[in-house]
């Protein structure tokens, strides 16, 4: 891909205009810093980025049966110093906020190897921190050697271009999504692993792979249909995976080639979700519990799924968001519910089913298989 043009655009009609210029749906096989530099300003509408953690790990790290552990030893994560990786935060970090619209937002995602030094970078370049999202990992790997707390969760950095920013954020369908309660800041999601880990030759494709499932959450959350969003640690394409799947179009980053090739690969078998699907909502517990949309989110029902009652009176399509549309009727799917039988509440596991293999059964069956799955 050749480098673009620098050229400053001189009204909003022109700054639209950018989306004619980008190398769309495409992985830009160089340094992160270089390609950046090549993209128009305020042109992109969401970042995300995992970038190297700089873990600084010594020697070989093995279970207590002996068998070796597979963790982050790759070159691209070793840097000279600490003041090396602040250079190289700072400096990744102030193209993004160059090619960032002024009502685009990015996410950072690390550990506490690197996040509170990204979050000094973040704040010194006058973005605006609007959160920082907690990501509670289900399955943690173990602290083998009993010397530390297991670290069971890393930590996300949400921001805008500045405090005045008109930032995009679909509250009502995180709202959705979360079974019609206020989404918190501490997400729980297993790691990447079962088919969706990427493997070759039996060995992990990459080190660090997230699950599609926070990705999902994230583009959902924090961006419109037809937005393009950069990623420049695209590693094996899991942001590009989920934008197709959502509407969205993407930009990879990657020096590795073997990375580009396993996302490439992984990118062209994403299927992008059906246009309904892609309308998503505007504006005593069991325990553990469980949100309709994190079924959604985990791929155990794919949007544009179609759920019935079980006499098969109402059709209800399943929502991006976990939202289901049934005639006028939207909504999640105890108020769906409810409002089909005009009745004051729902309890919508039990009330909707889903077909396999010619039997109705009832989503509560996958809520169980998903708690079965992610459960300790």
């Amino acid at each position: 891909m050749g480098v673009l043009e620098k050229v400053k655009p001189r009204t909003t009609r022109e700054a639209r205009s950018w989306v004619d210029v980008l190398p769309l749906d495409t992985i830009l096989r160089q340094d992160c810093i270089e390609a950046m530099r090549a993209l128009p300003a305020k042109s992109i509408d969401m970042i995300f980025a995992d970038p190297p953690y700089n873990l600084q790990l010594g020697g070989d790290l093995n279970r207590p049966d002996g068998s070796h552990v597979d963790a982050v030893t790759d070159e691209w994560d070793k840097f000279d110093s600490l003041s090396a990786y602040d250079r190289f935060t700072r400096a990744w970090l102030a193209e993004a906020r160059r090619i960032l619209k002024d009502d685009g937002t990015i996410w950072v995602i690390g550990s506490y190897h690197n996040i509170f030094k990204v979050g000094s970078a973040i704040q010194d370049l006058d973005f605006w921190i609007l959160n920082d999202i907690i990501w509670r990992k289900a399955n943690p790997m173990p602290n083998f050697k009993g010397t530390r707390f297991t670290n069971a969760h890393e930590t996300l950095i949400w921001a805008s271009t500045g405090e005045k920013s008109r930032y995009t954020f679909n509250y009502r369908s995180m709202k959705t999504l979360n079974d019609e309660l206020q989404m918190r800041s501490d997400w729980e999601f297993p790691i990447c692993g079962g088919p969706e880990r990427l493997k070759k030759d039996g060995h992990k494709v990459h080190p660090t792979q997230k699950p599609e499932a926070l990705l999902y959450r994230i583009l959902l959350a924090s961006t419109k249909k037809g937005d393009v969003v950069l990623d420049p640690f695209f590693g094996t394409g899991t942001t590009g995976a989920v934008a197709k799947r959502l509407g969205r179009r993407w930009i990879g980053i990657e020096r590795e080639q073997v990375y580009v090739d396993a996302a490439y690969a992984r990118i062209e078998a994403a299927l992008p979700l059906d246009e309904s699907a892609l309308t998503t909502m505007q504006a005593p517990k069991a325990a553990p519990r469980v949100a309709f949309g994190q079924l959604v989110e985990n791929g155990y029902l794919a949007p544009g799924t179609a759920l019935t009652d079980a006499k098969r009176k109402h059709r209800a399509l399943v929502g991006a968001d976990g939202s289901l549309k049934c005639g006028d009727a939207t909504g999640s799917i105890h108020k769906v519910g409810a409002i089909l039988q005009n009745a004051p509440s729902c309890n919508g596991w039990t009330y909707w089913h889903v077909e396999a293999e010619g039997v109705l059964k009832p989503i509560d069956v996958l809520r169980q298989t998903y708690l079965l799955a992610t459960q300790p």
